[in-house]
């Protein structure tokens, strides 16, 4: 299984229509894809709700493919939180993991993805060499979610192939 995170928990966001169009088409190519939203999850606690979705996001999943905005030149807080209220040894340890920022302005969060893949290396996750960084996000997907440049669609493209053979 693989899960797609969309790492904010800010509604209408261009994560989440990013982390839409992956899933779109993640889901041509392979048969088990997962969306999950950090929108309304109450991810700050280990309650319930956090629990659940552990067990039907996180731990089932083999790969994980994290779409992040760009937050203070990191990524947001709030999906910092739901990695450390999460069972680290049975959702993260030896998986691997696809990287994608996404800004409004020109460094398509690199800051960002580098600090997230150090903190999946010290959870013993494998990081895809390929990172994608989106910038000018709102000059790359159009407001029905559809991708806009065809050198961003050949980009996502490869990046996924190589993340189904990673």
């Amino acid at each position: 299984m693989i899960t797609i995170i969309a790492g904010t928990n800010r509604s209408d966001s261009m994560t989440l229509r990013t982390a839409n169009l992956y899933y779109k088409i993640l889901s041509e190519k392979y048969q088990d894809v997962r969306l999950l939203s950090l929108e309304q999850k109450p991810v700050w606690e280990r309650g319930a709700e956090m629990l659940a979705l552990e067990q039907e996001f996180l731990i089932p999943a083999e790969k994980f493919l994290f779409i992040m905005p760009e937050y203070n030149a990191s990524f947001p807080g709030i999906l910092k939180l739901m990695i450390d209220n999460s069972d680290v040894k049975k959702c993260w340890w030896y998986k691997k993991a696809a990287l994608v920022g996404i800004s409004d302005g020109r460094a398509g969060n690199l800051r960002g993805i580098e600090h997230m893949t150090s903190i999946l290396h010290y959870l013993k996750v494998h990081v895809l060499y390929n990172k994608v960084l989106l910038s000018k996000i709102n000059e790359e997907i159009d407001s029905s979610g559809d991708l806009v440049k065809t050198e961003t669609k050949t980009m996502i493209n490869q990046q996924v192939e190589e993340f189904l053979k990673f």
